[in-house]
């Protein structure tokens, strides 16, 4: 007779502690403030390849995991282009996809990044903790991360999380 509202109660309990967590579609990564994990990419057709090298040269950049058959990564491509034109370096992993499709996507709505790879294994993915995409990584000049976001970066994810975690890997 009381076991069916205490559990009740319980299970209320975890529902409101988990409406009141300080933000609810965040979903930290262990990686912050480590080194980003070796890339083992291989090329995507003729684009210059990500390296390990790269990570570490010495400017903030992002690295963005996507793949042409995520919706979610067409919705944030737009910003993406966007943060490219302003000098942004941005990265990008395809990510278990097909080369050609993964060429028309970018020949379709412009290609942002500065230096790309695909990941058809997933192994990378794995690597870097990416659960799907699109997610993408602030990574500092000397290759840690800063913070990892995962879903499509639309225009307040744009200003309350990427620009900061941009600013802070400037160290300003």
């Amino acid at each position: 007779m009381i076991l069916p509202p205490a559990i009740f109660a319980a299970v209320a309990g975890l529902f409101f502690a988990g409406m009141h967590r300080e933000n609810p579609d965040s979903l930290p990564t262990a990686l912050k403030g480590q080194q980003a994990p070796t890339l083992e990419l291989a090329p995507l057709a003729d684009k210059p390849l990500l390296t390990d090298e790269a990570l570490r040269n010495g400017d903030v950049k992002l690295v963005n995991f996507w793949a042409s058959w995520c919706a979610p990564c067409r919705v944030e491509h737009p910003q993406l282009v966007e943060l490219a034109k302003e000098g942004i370096e941005i990265h990008g992993i395809n990510y278990k996809d097909k080369d050609d499709k993964a060429l028309a996507f970018l020949s379709g709505l412009g290609d942002p990044y500065t230096l790309s790879g695909t990941d058809s294994s997933g192994r990378t993915g794995l690597d870097w903790g990416v659960y799907g995409v699109p997610e993408t990584f602030v990574v500092d000049g000397e290759g840690r991360i800063v913070t990892r976001f995962a879903g499509p970066i639309i225009s307040s994810v744009l200003e309350n999380t990427i620009r900061p975690a941009i600013e802070e890997a400037r160290g300003n």
